[in-house]
């Protein structure tokens, strides 16, 4: 005869406390069928689902002779074989991963999450803390928080869209990915350069230099509107920038701001051996700069034409644009011998859509509105290296 049992323990944790109980239940040859411990500032709670063959009185006694000794406290739950066999049928649910990204998380962001989670019955398995620990000085411009809900269940796009109202009313960014194999094992991280690797448009910067500022707007302006493509909108920007000196560029590219978070994502990608590429459709001239200081493997970008130490208003053929980038992510990953569902990709833009899509992850980072809405994921509450977070990194781990 055999009895199902859940054995909680909590308290101060201790070293060895951990040890001294499962021995205990060693001794009495105890079957293990689950197991869960976490600490929170130092406080310990372990939950160990037993199913206990022979004399359960006497384990049972000495489990609270040792807890006495210990200082923690202890609890035994029956638990029957119906209820038993129940949560046995839910391992087959699917298994998905929530990250709530923000500057500081509070106690209304989480009720808010987990009340949805709730309604749309998913079950949460699991919440971690994956950002580091917080000093109570910090303030909210130099600060970041990142907690991880495991769930299962079966999401549906009810679910989806309420998360993103959540997002959008809290200013807290929240992603959604099915905890595959796919997740835990990303290779290759693409990005977009302006504004997204850097925080600036640098055909902007050129064409105030070149007094052509308000054109190059405009003609911007009409791109979005949808009267140009990227392609016809690019040769129309770059022609009104005939003319200006290349010593523009070396001083434009020796100035270029880094978007928050830049460097420290890429010396982790780097340490951890990952891949990584420019996919833009700005201009090499500027990528070369970014590939070297931040040590990026890949760079496609759009080269202007220099003629004598000036430009000549022309961009040389191919133009890279929306297509172009999507196609080359899948080029690399071809070249590199991985699967898309492999890959990562950041962008801000509407020319970005296309390789966010079929990206493994494609998030939209600090993305104009429509962008955002379009993209499966999103982060626009903190810098770069909170994509670490969203590849399940910690930054105890960094």
């Amino acid at each position: 005869m055999s009895e199902l049992v859940l054995i909680n323990i909590t308290g101060e944790d201790k070293p060895g406390l951990t040890a001294a109980i499962t021995a205990l239940l060693g001794e009495f040859n105890v079957d293990i069928l689950d197991v869960g411990q976490a600490v929170i500032h130092n406080y310990l709670t372990l939950g160990i689902l037993s199913n206990v063959h022979g004399d359960s009185e006497s384990l049972y006694k000495e489990i609270l002779f040792r807890a006495h000794e210990l200082g923690v406290t202890v609890k035994f739950s029956p638990v029957d074989v119906a209820s038993y066999d129940e949560w046995v049928s839910l391992q087959g649910r699917p298994r998905f991963i929530l990250t709530l990204l923000a500057r500081k998380i509070r106690a209304t962001h989480l009720a808010k999450v987990s009340r949805v989670i709730a309604d749309n019955d998913l079950n949460i398995d699991n919440i971690t803390r994956l950002s580091g620990r917080v000093a109570l000085g910090a303030t909210s411009h130099d600060s970041k928080a990142c907690v991880e809900f495991s769930l299962r269940g079966d999401p549906g796009d009810s679910f989806r869209r309420e998360l993103m109202t959540i997002g959008t009313e809290m200013d807290i960014d929240i992603a959604l990915q099915e905890d595959s194999i796919f997740r835990r094992h990303r290779r290759l991280v693409a990005f977009d350069m302006d504004s997204t690797l850097i925080d600036t448009e640098v055909i902007d910067e050129l064409a105030e230099h070149a007094g052509v500022g308000e054109q190059v707007k405009f003609v911007t302006e009409r791109a979005m509107r949808g009267e140009l493509d990227f392609a016809s909108s690019l040769r129309e920007r770059v022609s009104l920038l005939a003319g200006l000196d290349e010593s523009f560029l070396e001083k434009t590219a020796g100035a270029l701001p880094l978007m928050e978070g830049a460097e420290h994502l890429f010396s982790t990608l780097n340490m951890l051996g990952y891949k990584t590429a420019i996919l833009s459709g700005g201009f090499d001239y500027f990528g070369k700069v970014l590939q070297e200081k931040l040590g990026i493997d890949y760079l496609f970008a759009n080269k202007l034409e220099i003629a004598d130490g000036k430009l000549t208003g022309k961009v040389k053929e191919p133009i890279i644009d929306a297509d172009s980038k999507a196609a080359l992510l899948e080029q690399l990953a071809k070249k590199e011998n991985i699967s898309l569902e492999q890959t990562i990709a950041v962008g801000d833009g509407a020319n970005d859509l296309a390789m966010l899509g079929i990206a493994g992850l494609g998030i939209a980072f600090h993305a104009k509105p429509t962008v955002k809405a379009s993209a499966e994921h999103s982060i626009s509450t903190l810098g770069l290296d909170s994509i670490l977070y969203l590849m399940g990194i910690r930054d105890r781990e960094r």
